[in-house]
């Protein structure tokens, strides 16, 4: 990765368990007011895995979240389908049983063309919301042919804009913009662009299914969750939780819903 020695020095990996913003401290009273879940690399079809399973399991946690602690939304950060562009039909099928609403990325597995994209989920590749005080921002790194691609620097700047009033911007890439993974690319402006944009808050990626932990450029953190699905990785089937109080404070941590759950937490103050 060709950054100068200043920018490099900012790559730093966190550490599994420890807040990285030591001087804050959320309250044990703080109520959440938002709970979101990230979950990624299902790879629906994938020939030679039983990836029928591993959605229905994604669901079923996913809806038990949902009853035992309330859940907002789920968010799909990429590798949706496998390759083959027929398969997103029977992924949103499988899908249709979850008890929260969801939003999707698109991943270089997910060869599908922008206007089926479009037809399907109802809203672009790049394409933003907002609930309440909070915007989420999601940027497409990869093609039709399933190339690496950087995100477009120009709409993610005019995105940041429009949000600037928000209080906190939550940022999904499948793929991540730091070469400091095997799988990830080089995308200095889009980095530097979330590292010089206040309320920039996290950034969640994907890709990447053998990495589960937390990475700062700056003082921004970025998120891996493993993956739910696929034929490698990290040894369990996880996703990633956040949860946003009402005191503007903020935590994130990997969850393993078969064992030892809770991984790698992080807090953070919007």
């Amino acid at each position: 990765m060709r950054f100068q020695r200043r920018s490099f020095l900012k790559l730093l990996p966190a550490l599994p368990g420890i807040n990285l913003l030591s001087n804050v401290e959320k309250s044990p009273k703080a109520r959440i007011s938002m709970r979101f879940i990230v979950a990624s690399d299902g790879h629906y079809g994938q020939p030679d895995t039983d990836f029928k399973t591993m959605h229905l399991d994604l669901i079923g946690w996913v809806n038990r979240e949902k009853l035992q602690k309330g859940v907002d939304f789920l968010f799909f950060n990429g590798d949706l389908i496998h390759d083959d562009p027929t398969l997103l039909y029977d992924f949103k099928k499988t899908i249709a049983n979850l008890s929260v609403p969801f939003y999707v990325s698109r991943g270089n597995h997910d060869k599908v063309g922008l206007d089926v994209w479009q037809s399907t989920w109802g809203y672009p590749t790049n394409h933003s919301f907002a609930k309440g005080e909070y915007a989420f921002v999601i940027g497409d790194t990869s093609n039709e042919k399933g190339e690496y691609v950087c995100p477009n620097a120009a709409w993610l700047k005019a995105e940041l804009a429009k949000y600037a009033d928000k209080k906190g911007i939550f940022v999904f890439l499948h793929i991540t913009p730091a070469k400091w993974t095997v799988n990830g690319i080089e995308c200095k402006e889009v980095i530097d662009l979330f590292e010089n944009t206040p309320n920039v808050k996290a950034i969640f990626n994907g890709h990447d299914h053998d990495q589960d932990s937390t990475k700062l450029y700056g003082k921004k953190p970025y998120f891996f969750d493993g993956h739910f699905g696929g034929n490698w990785g990290t040894a369990y089937k996880g996703y990633r939780i956040v949860e946003i109080y009402e005191d503007h404070t903020w935590q994130s941590y990997q969850y393993n819903p078969t064992a030892a759950p809770v991984l790698n937490t992080f807090s953070g103050k919007s």
